[in-house]
């Protein structure tokens, strides 16, 4: 996922600063919003896993404080070994999808001016 969503990032970086010729904005942005929905969803999927595991992590946590054993020792450091990467991950989906709206505002500007100069032609 992390690769698939700095691809698609890139390319729309690539399509704003040197936009082919014949570049129809209006179906950029309807194929851009369907991109964002699938990373939102990704991102909503992962904050509830992200958020299960922290609750988890502070459970054992305490449950290790009130009464401490090995077991519960590994289980926490096996938990936070997990949580980090989620964590990491989460952040990388939350500033994606931050970025793909910026995106999408240009490119929605982008194919209002577009529709501006069609009708400028037309009169």
């Amino acid at each position: 996922m992390k690769k698939r969503i700095l691809a698609y990032l890139a390319a729309i970086d690539e399509l704003l600063k040197h936009p082919p010729i014949a570049v129809n904005y209006e179906n950029e942005v309807k194929k851009h919003l369907v991109q964002i929905g699938f990373f939102m969803h990704e991102r909503l999927i992962h904050l509830i896993v992200t958020v299960l595991f922290a609750v988890l992590t502070v459970g054992v946590a305490l449950f290790f404080v009130a009464s401490p054993g090995i077991p519960m020792l590994l289980l926490f450091g096996a938990l936070l070994v997990l949580l980090v990467p989620y964590i990491m991950h989460y952040y990388l989906l939350e500033n994606g999808v931050q970025k793909m709206y910026e995106q999408y505002d240009e490119l929605l500007r982008r194919s209002e001016d577009q529709k501006k100069e069609e009708a400028f032609r037309e009169e």
